[in-house]
């Protein structure tokens, strides 16, 4: 698996930042991938090769917007026992306090400020695992509800989420009526920012909490959401969710410990009762079974549901049936 780490390098690189751009803009004029071609603008060889490498073979790349040093691997020096990296050709050396257990360093990008350092880690042969947790992953209330059905536990995270995105829908309203376009994107970036911090908080707990368990973690396959008919209202809430950041986020921590990740289809998960298997009726966040009258947590039930959904398809775990004595699901329950 690759990693990238960001590491600041207390090293002003304007001047080679402002060749680089010269460099790539060369490229996209003239399609070259010789650096002889562009030694006359001074930049070192093994940068201007990635720069050439990078805007030559892509036809589509126009415009430049932001231009980084890459630094190949040939050109990078590592002492493990001090983590200690040295960029021959920039005469760059700095420290890491990242996990030292990498396979290799595959490249290094730099702007005026940090190094994006690009590892290979190791991944842990997946665990073989009988159970596993269920998340349901939500645009209201909480981000995810992650449900055991074998110890009954649930765990809510990510209440905040949605107070953060009502709040700076309307701070980008204020200001694109006050014409401060400029203010609106940087208060974009200010949210995708704290979103992407909460969503690794989330993934890392969900992540622990099946680790701690000894379980798999079960997601709904939730490609083409956004495609759905849904209301005016709920449009807005949907498509500022980042439910495919988080997914992936708790794939990737997950694959580096060696827990499985398994995808079930969505249907009928928030409509099933968890303990009998029939429809019931969702109003709201309350669920309430029609058949058991058994009465949850609409998301809470549905976290139980896509842990003991079988993978890839609407049938049901037969270690559900046992676990909870139900036996004889009628069809029509079954999506």
């Amino acid at each position: 698996m690759i990693l990238t780490f960001k590491v600041k390098h207390n090293r002003d690189f304007s001047h080679e930042l402002i060749l680089a751009r010269k460099v790539a803009e060369f490229a996209i004029e003239h399609r070259s991938r010789s650096s002889a071609d562009v030694k006359h603008f001074g930049l070192k060889s093994a940068i201007a090769n990635q720069i050439l490498k990078k805007y030559s073979c892509n036809k589509k790349v126009k415009t430049i917007r932001k231009v980084v040093l890459t630094i190949p691997n040939q050109s990078i020096n590592i002492d493990k026992n001090v983590k200690h990296i040295r960029v021959s050709c920039l005469k760059l050396e700095m420290d890491y306090q990242f996990r030292n257990d990498f396979e290799k360093i595959n490249q290094i990008e730099l702007d005026n400020e940090y190094a994006y350092i690009s590892v290979t880690i190791p991944e842990l042969p997946e665990q073989e695992v009988s159970n596993y947790v269920g998340v349901d992953l939500n645009t209201t209330g909480h981000c995810a509800v992650v449900g055991n059905p074998i110890t009954g536990k649930i765990l809510k995270l990510g209440k905040k989420a949605q107070h953060i995105h009502e709040k700076y829908k309307n701070i980008r309203r204020d200001l694109q009526k006050r014409g401060k376009y400029r203010k609106v994107k940087q208060i974009k970036n200010r949210e995708s920012n704290i979103l992407k911090d909460m969503n690794h908080k989330i993934s890392r707990k969900i992540v622990d909490t099946a680790k701690e368990n000894n379980c798999g973690i079960k997601l709904e396959a939730l490609g083409g959401i956004r495609k759905a008919k849904s209301s005016r209202s709920f449009r807005y809430s949907l498509n500022s969710w980042s439910f495919y950041q988080l997914q992936e986020m708790i794939k990737y921590k997950a694959n580096l410990l060696g827990i499985p990740v398994v995808y079930i289809e969505p249907a009928y998960t928030s409509q099933l009762c968890s303990r009998c298997g029939h429809i019931g009726n969702r109003n709201g966040k309350k669920f309430e079974c029609l058949t058991c009258n058994h009465v949850d947590h609409a998301d809470v039930n549905a976290s139980f549901n896509i842990a003991l959904r079988r993978e890839g398809n609407g049938q049901f775990n037969a270690e559900r049936d046992v676990l909870k004595g139900n036996t004889d699901i009628p069809k029509e329950a079954i999506p």
